[in-house]
């Protein structure tokens, strides 16, 4: 049953990691389904957290899949990352395991381009009647914003098409349909996207909850459209921060300013997304110090009302945020070391960036400790290994900065054991690069890397400049090798059990070698075929 669950969680993890849209996924999924229905895939075996088997193609080719951690899987074959052959493992596993039906897992990862085939060309005829209808909008907010609500309400809330799939589809006719009605002077124009996304980000956010799509759903169907939106905005803030705006703007800026709140309010959905915008929005276009402290008090009335069902995170994260802007940092860093939640953590890489960007580098410090301080969790909490690693990638890029101008190396360090093993990459590199190769050996040991995995070229210079330190991996490797009970296996035991001898004798430790292999020996005194290649070998 264990193994079954595992399998279901890959199973979603490359739900996630594959995308139908995207050619090379589309045909490394058709590959893989080929060979399994082809019967390619034998000498399955299905064993803890991983299986392994052996794929006929051009040539057969041996494959590992780790259930825990997808990353960590293995082919032989030459192709990087994952593959033709791993997808037909995976296949196969999962219809031995009972998971479920190969067919049933490729026609749900498909869906959303039968969906949205289905719907290609439904709307068009609406945008253009609304186009003719309406015309180009001439600058007014509340003209603006009733004329978005009643575009996304003609062409998306409909009870006739709920289904997540079509979303993208006409939110794409939508998004056509009110480009053609955008002002004609550029400045103008630009302001009227950003109202467009304010409010389209709101809209699609209540639509997603009404029609009760799950986090799951709206993740493969259309949350590429929410970042989409955010990537938008953030381009629009720099655009309108450069150029010179027309005192009109102040007028609308302030409107939109009333309006923003409901980002944190409007759904309970997409947290993070809602959040982000909100915040980039007071970061710059809402810069008035009495702004900002009027928003505070806003959002501490709106905190009293929330029901006991409601999630208070956006409004707690808003808080700090504004507190960080009006430079109250005292108050800022007692209230994100209150929040217990796991999902706050990658608010706080938010802010470091934002800090680090301005150079204020004393400030960036403490919010620095904290994520340390929460990052495990947040980790233990995401679980798949491709978002784990992602999200660990990005977080030391931001952490990063402020190591190197601050020369922090103690706390890029913390950072990447807070965050290991999906910082193993990064730490492995950083303790190469110092020579520090003890701690290189045991963090190789910990992350159960066997000898032969190494890279060559450094266990070339280990061996060169710290012998000893590959003794404890050749003993673990070897002692692995004799346990799987082979010929093919004893065979590679004793020749680590020869390079060994030879680190032994070059360390002039002979007799600690001797007693090593007696009392080895001694203990595998039954396994006759061990015994055998020790004495094939010379090493009896």
């Amino acid at each position: 049953m264990e193994a079954t669950q595992q399998i279901l969680s890959l199973a979603d993890e490359l739900g996630e990691l594959l995308h139908p849209n995207t050619v090379e996924d589309a045909k490394l999924v058709q590959k893989g389904l080929m060979l399994y229905r082809q019967g390619l895939v034998t000498q399955l075996h299905i064993y803890n957290e991983t299986a392994t088997a052996t794929v006929q193609d051009v040539t057969p080719v041996r494959v590992l899949l780790d259930f825990t951690f997808l990353g960590m899987s293995e082919c032989s074959c030459p192709t990087e990352g994952w593959c033709r052959h791993q997808m037909a493992v995976f296949f196969s596993a999962y219809a031995r395991s009972g998971a479920g039906s190969v067919g049933d897992w490729v026609a749900g990862w498909r869906e959303p381009i039968r969906e949205q085939k289905a719907v290609s060309g439904w709307g068009m005829q609406t945008a253009k009647d609304l186009i003719k209808a309406n015309g180009v909008l001439k600058p007014d907010y509340s003209r603006w914003v009733h004329s978005f609500e009643v575009s996304f309400d003609t062409l998306l809330a409909t009870k006739k098409y709920t289904s997540a799939f079509v979303i993208p589809e006409l939110f794409g006719i939508y998004e056509r349909r009110i480009h053609a009605s955008a002002p004609v002077e550029k400045e103008w124009r630009l302001l009227y996207e950003l109202v467009g996304i304010v409010v389209s980000f709101r809209k699609l956010a209540v639509l997603s909850e009404q029609l009760e799509h799950t986090e799951d759903v709206v993740k493969r169907a259309y949350l590429h459209l929410f970042h989409n939106m955010m990537d938008d905005a953030e381009e629009l803030a720099q655009k309108i921060g450069v150029q010179t705006t027309p005192f009109a703007f102040d007028e609308f800026i302030e409107k939109l300013k009333d309006d923003a709140i409901e980002l944190l309010t409007a759904s309970h959905g997409l947290e993070y997304e809602r959040i982000f915008l909100y915040r980039l929005l007071w970061v710059y276009f809402f810069k008035k110090k009495s702004w900002r402290e009027e928003e505070l008090e806003k959002i501490r009335v709106r905190g009293k009302e929330l029901q006991d069902w409601e999630n208070p995170m956006p409004l707690a994260v808003a808080t700090i945020h504004l507190n960080l802007l009006l430079q109250h940092d005292e108050l800022a860093l007692k209230l994100m070391a209150q929040i217990k939640d796991d999902l706050f953590t990658p608010h706080l890489v938010y802010w470091i960036e934002y800090l680090s960007q301005l150079k204020a580098w004393k400030r960036a410090g403490p919010v620095i400790e904290l994520f340390v301080q929460k990052v495990k969790g947040y980790l233990e909490h995401l679980g798949a290994y491709h978002s784990c690693a992602a999200f660990a990638r990005n977080a030391l890029r931001s952490i990063m900065k402020y190591c190197v101008e601050n020369d922090r190396a103690d706390l890029y360090e913390r950072a990447l054991l807070a965050m290991l093993p999906y910082s193993f990459a990064d730490y492995e590199y950083l303790l190469f690069e110092r020579g520090q190769y003890d701690r290189w050996g045991e963090l190789q040991a910990l992350a159960g890397f066997d000898y032969y995995d190494l890279p060559k070229d450094r266990v070339k210079l280990v061996e060169k400049e710290r012998p000893e330190v590959l003794l404890a991996m050749l003993h673990q490797t070897a002692q692995r090798e004799i346990d799987q009970k082979n010929r093919a296996s004893y065979r590679m035991a004793v020749r680590h059990l020869k390079k060994l001898r030879t680190l032994y004798k070059k360390l002039k430790r002979v007799d600690d070698w001797q007693y090593f292999i007696d009392n080895l020996l001694e203990r595998t005194k039954r396994l006759r075929a061990f015994h055998e290649e020790c004495r094939r070998s010379k090493l009896i």
